[in-house]
């Protein structure tokens, strides 16, 4: 199975879909990470700030044994400062070379912008006409964007559970090599967060640790 996972930032891979990801990996599927935004001197980024986070990438990418990453690079937080059309563009691209099979995207309701707009511009690529090999479409939840989602009336509802206890402790060291983005409890991308959102959707599920998916799509 060719596997597409699609974050707005690097990192959302992780917190959203890690342990389902090397899941994946050892089921021998084929891996691909497609990242919307990114960080550059040219939006104001340091030079070491940049660096530091190709190095996160790189690291990142290898442990989960991508074949291939896409970086579209847009700015990020400014997704909205840009062409949906543009965006769509770069999906689309990705899947003519590709031709995933299983997508995992962000929550269309997440609070972040950039999570939003990403998810606006997949809902345009998922005629089955025009992408026959896509058969599955997951959302995934990100802390620190899905559970804020306080405006909305729409709001996460999983109906897709993985079993994820023998990767959990993977996910979460992987998730600690975006070092700035990690932080203490009871900030939301926390181990002890982690833990617990994963001890939750297990409960739901039957599992001891589990990660939560909302099903956009399936074609059998």
């Amino acid at each position: 199975m060719k596997i597409l996972i699609i974050s707005p930032h690097p990192d959302d891979e992780t917190l959203g879909c890690g342990g389902t990801l090397f899941r994946h990996r050892i089921e021998d599927d084929e891996l691909y990470w497609a990242i919307a935004t990114g960080i550059s001197e040219k939006y104001g980024w340091s030079e070491e700030d940049v660096k530091k986070r190709d190095v996160e990438i790189k690291s990142v990418a290898e442990r989960y044994g991508f074949k291939d990453v896409f970086k579209f690079d847009y700015p990020t937080t400014k997704l909205n400062t840009l062409s949906i059309s543009d965006l769509i563009k770069k999906i689309v691209d990705v899947y003519r070379k590709i031709e995933p099979e299983i997508i995992y995207m962000p929550f269309a309701y997440d609070t972040h912008t950039d999570h939003q707009l990403v998810a606006k511009a997949m809902n345009s690529t998922f005629k089955w006409f025009r992408y026959p090999y896509i058969t599955k479409v997951l959302m995934y939840e990100t802390p620190s964007e899905t559970e804020f989602n306080f405006i909305e009336k729409r709001m996460f509802c999983p109906n897709v559970f993985i079993d994820i206890e023998a990767f959990l402790d993977e996910k979460i060291e992987t998730m600690k090599i975006y070092q700035s983005e990690m932080g203490e409890f009871p900030f939301p991308r926390s181990e002890k967060i982690m833990r617990a959102l994963a001890t939750l959707r297990g409960s739901q599920s039957g599992f001891k640790a589990a990660e939560a998916f909302e099903m956009v799509y399936e074609r059998r």
